[in-house]
């Protein structure tokens, strides 16, 4: 019973991957997308089975309900930046798909997803005895993360788009300058 998450998760990464391999045409999409599959399958066999990785090395965590808080605040530490580390690519990955959303937005999304794999991971601790506790600086260092991510991905967008802009002027600059050359 406490693998059946680690059961479904496999069970849609297979049905995606196969999906992505089958149905995917070019390359770089499907390469894209077969990474994203890896990101999300890897994150959720961390976060939502009874497996367990502390930097370290990976253990199976006992049986049990896990622990709540919801009140002290711990903001550093290896688990806290651990937990930034893992999300920065959900952050990015959000950017980058809702181009439009704005940091705010990004933050408050971020709060929300964290918030959400919280609870769901309390749930989850009650129901399957997973054993992973829900925790306040994992709401936190989430949201950071993603936050993270999603400037990362708005200043590489806006890096990118400033290069092919000059690129772009300077090819036209040497479009004009070229042809009243060949005149002479």
């Amino acid at each position: 019973m406490r693998w059946e998450p680690l059961m479904f998760i496999a069970i849609i990464t297979t049905l995606g991957v196969l999906a992505t391999v089958i149905g995917v045409q070019n390359t770089r999409q499907r390469t894209r997308l077969l990474i994203g599959w890896c990101y999300l399958s890897g994150l959720s066999i961390i976060l939502f089975t009874p497996l367990s990785f502390d930097g370290t090395a990976l253990y199976v965590m006992p049986a049990g309900t896990g622990q709540v808080n919801l009140t002290r605040l711990y903001l550093h530490g290896s688990g806290f930046i651990e937990n930034i580390i893992l999300t920065i690519p959900l952050g990015w990955g959000i950017k980058r798909l809702f181009k439009r959303l704005p940091l705010l937005g990004v933050a408050i999304l971020g709060l929300g997803i964290g918030a959400g794999i919280e609870t769901l991971q309390y749930f989850m601790s009650q129901h399957w005895l997973i054993n992973r506790s829900s925790d306040i600086n994992d709401v936190i260092a989430n949201a950071t993360g993603i936050l993270i991510g999603g400037i990362i991905a708005a200043s590489y967008h806006l890096l990118t788009r400033h290069k092919k802009s000059t690129t772009e002027r300077h090819l036209s600059r040497r479009a004009t300058v070229a042809p009243a050359q060949s005149q002479k």
